[in-house]
């Protein structure tokens, strides 16, 4: 450990996250990890980490912290300005703290959550080899839940380099009205024909309900095929049988407000998924405010293939832009 931070403001909500744990999720314990996974990796490149290594996630309202020895940081994600000493500092760039230095954030701008990076790491333990927190197992990160005022935060020891730079090319657009790629089914069978073009016609709002378990949609309702509930099955339209959920599922409990599960969901239950968020489009659900107007597209397999290969293609670039010697 070469230095910690001192958490005199905790923000909204603001969480220890990496890349996430995997090889879990069969007994119940989801990835969790940062939501916006491309702006963790810039974030830490930035500051000389590892792309994996654990950062703060600060969601709608910054905290604010204060240095007990020298670092290099940078934020990148949601538009939400740091001030060292109550002068901004840029994002998507990295900065030098001094031992001593406060740091905290201006309002949000624009997107949901910005990533926090510091040279060396967050230093807490790993727990089922992540130090990223799970809120609803009190699992990992910093004693299993988000930072709150008082809180002493190690940090690690590491190098990095004030000046670096995110290409604006490869920073991600925090839009207002976005679309999220879908693979449809399993249990789009479910919808009638009109059922399925309503939901893939809607525009949809997100509402207030939006966090690391799920995101909340409104705008309309979806036409479900009528039926005998099977047995194990309940009386809402839109329970099945007992099923996994994947990463990215979107349910509709009673056929109205779609909801997408995200990173810290339930690995499985009774409700239908009439679709599934592809992988390279979970960081624009992630980066979407309550309000934020969103279409869901359908793609075929081999456009969500092609989807992850642009992204691996982006990524990479990302880390050639900001490689140091």
């Amino acid at each position: 450990m070469s230095g910690t931070i001192e958490v005199r403001k905790p923000g909204l909500s603001t969480t220890v996250q990496d890349a996430g744990r995997t090889g879990y999720y069969h007994l119940g314990i989801p990835p969790s990890g940062a939501l916006d996974q491309y702006s963790l990796t810039a974030a830490n490149l930035l500051v000389g980490n590892p792309a994996d290594a654990a950062v703060l996630e600060c969601v709608y309202m910054g905290p604010e912290l204060r240095f007990t020895a020298a670092a290099t940081v940078a934020v990148a994600g949601a538009t939400m300005v740091p001030k060292v000493g109550g002068e901004e500092r840029p994002i998507w760039e990295s900065f030098a703290v001094a031992a001593g230095d406060v740091l905290d954030f201006a309002y949000l701008a624009g997107g949901a959550r910005a990533y926090l990076a510091v040279s060396g790491g967050i230093d807490v333990p790993e727990v089922l080899g992540s130090r990223s927190t799970y809120g609803l197992g009190a699992l990992g990160g910093f004693s299993g839940r988000p930072l709150a005022e008082g809180d002493v935060v190690p940090i690690g020891s590491g190098r990095g380099r004030p000046g670096l730079v995110v290409p604006d090319e490869l920073r991600p657009a925090l839009a207002k009205d976005v679309e999220v790629r879908v693979v449809m089914g399993l249990y789009d069978h479910r919808l009638t024909a009109a059922g399925r073009e309503t939901f893939l016609a809607t525009t949809w709002n997100l509402t207030p309900v939006a966090d690391r378990i799920g995101f909340r949609y409104s705008g309309g309702e979806l036409e479900t095929v009528d039926r005998e509930p099977p047995f194990g099955a309940g009386q809402d339209p839109s329970n099945i049988v007992d099923a996994p959920y994947p990463i990215g599922s979107i349910q509709v409990p009673g056929g109205v407000e779609p909801i997408v599960l995200h990173r810290d969901a339930v690995s499985g239950g009774g409700y239908m998924m009439v679709g599934t968020v592809i992988s390279g489009d979970l960081d624009v659900v992630a980066q979407s405010a309550p309000r934020t107007r969103t279409r869901f597209v359908e793609v075929t397999l081999d456009g969500a293939l092609t989807a992850r290969a642009d992204r691996k293609k982006r990524l990479e670039s990302l880390h050639t832009a900001l490689a140091t010697p």
